[in-house]
């Protein structure tokens, strides 16, 4: 029973903690700064999230699937804010 609790309900749970990137791409956004950010944390985030994706991808894993596009694009775009504000 809790097997199949947490079967249907990790994409949700996974992408909930993949928020964490979109408060960071919307803080640098908002104040047009990256200074204090890592691109370099972020690019080894980005590649982590990424083999995981393809992971979910080659085992048919919907909760993995679904939690790492959410990460993957979260990161993504701290890196194109980093890359924008930060230099």
């Amino acid at each position: 029973m809790l097997k199949e609790w947490f079967k249907k309900n990790m994409g949700l749970i996974g992408s909930f903690g993949q928020l964490l990137f979109y408060f960071q791409a919307f803080n640098i956004f908002w104040s047009k700064s990256a200074g204090e950010v890592s691109l370099l944390g972020f690019t080894i985030a980005f590649i982590s999230l990424s083999c995981w994706l393809l992971y979910g991808l080659i085992i048919k894993d919907t909760p993995l699937i679904v939690a790492n596009i959410t990460g993957v694009i979260g990161a993504l775009l701290v890196m194109i804010g980093i890359i924008t504000y930060g230099y």
